[in-house]
């Protein structure tokens, strides 16, 4: 196993992670449930370590597929910058979930529990854009109608750049 497996294997984990966490603090809210509230809290921190293991094997996997026919060196880039903010964007949420988990031991507040549902959709946001742009790494039908960017790239952009990872697989 390397690291493009486990890349491959945890990357849905941080999107999936964060909409469960936004949808944990919803339902606490409704139910206005604290155990379901500390629940978030909890998967909040798993899926920001995650986000970390997911961040640091993607060097290692970029470096093993990024010769191969068919991969973007532009949507790889624009992924791994963006990974990075989403990453520290989780991470900085995990630090609002760590003290809501310290500050409410006895109970998390509906109030706090709001807080949270509505500063939630930033970590999900960023990783779901991360996963969008990761897709389009070795999706060339989602890059021929929008380039990694997020600006049009054309169809020739596209072929373009393929070609140039072909011929650096050749030397």
């Amino acid at each position: 196993m390397n690291a493009a497996h486990i890349h491959l294997m945890l990357n849905h984990v941080p999107l999936f992670g964060a909409a469960a966490v936004t949808i944990l603090f919803g339902v606490a809210l409704v139910l206005r449930q604290q155990s379901v509230a500390r629940a978030g809290l909890v998967v909040a921190l798993l899926t920001a370590a995650v986000a970390v293991i997911v961040y640091l094997t993607g060097e290692p996997a970029e470096e093993l597929v990024e010769n191969l026919p068919g991969i973007s060196e532009t949507a790889m880039e624009t992924h791994e910058e963006i990974a990075l903010v989403a990453t520290v964007v989780l991470g900085a949420f995990a630090l609002v979930a760590l003290y809501g988990l310290f500050a409410f031991r006895h109970g998390v507040s509906m109030r706090f529990t709001k807080f949270l549902l509505v500063l939630s959709f930033v970590p999900f946001a960023a990783i779901a854009y991360t996963s969008y742009l990761g897709g389009q790494i070795r999706h060339s039908e989602i890059r021929a109608a929008v380039g990694a960017s997020g600006h049009g790239e054309t169809a020739g952009e596209v072929q373009a750049d393929e070609r140039a990872n072909e011929s650096e697989g050749t030397r």
